[in-house]
């Protein structure tokens, strides 16, 4: 009788540990990061990047658009004589399927002094 009632316990144990596993909420954004691995993960950056850059406003300061888009792909800095121009790339958008992002595949941030002058190619254009 001790046979009988333990065959159906220990069933009931293994199905119970043998259960789906489901992921629940997040969307794969830790922090300023993507921290996903699928094989779509560079369509979920441009697509965060590009809702990001519709909240630039002119005059932000460089650490308010770090802490809103995350960290840039690519980052420069020149000074002349009259300023002092920082450029952001932030990935947003496909050119090549190499796997590797390049300048082309982003939208720059452009900062004089510190502060927002503009984004887009026509404001790097203008920068440099």
């Amino acid at each position: 009788m001790k046979t009988q009632l333990m065959l159906p316990a220990a069933a009931a144990l293994i199905l119970s540990l043998s259960g789906c596993v489901v992921a629940v909420g997040g969307d794969g954004w830790e922090g300023d990061s993507w921290d996903g691995d699928s094989r779509s993960s560079w369509e979920e950056v441009e697509k965060h990047n590009r809702e990001k850059l519709s909240q630039l406003s002119p005059g932000m300061s460089v650490d308010q658009v770090v802490a809103l888009m995350g960290t840039a792909e690519f980052n420069e800095f020149y000074r002349d004589d009259e300023k002092s121009v920082q450029v952001l790339f932030y990935r947003t958008h496909r050119t090549k399927g190499d796997g590797k992002t390049s300048k082309d595949e982003c939208t720059p941030v452009v900062f004089e002094g510190g502060k927002v002058v503009g984004w887009g190619s026509k404001a790097y254009t203008n920068a440099i």
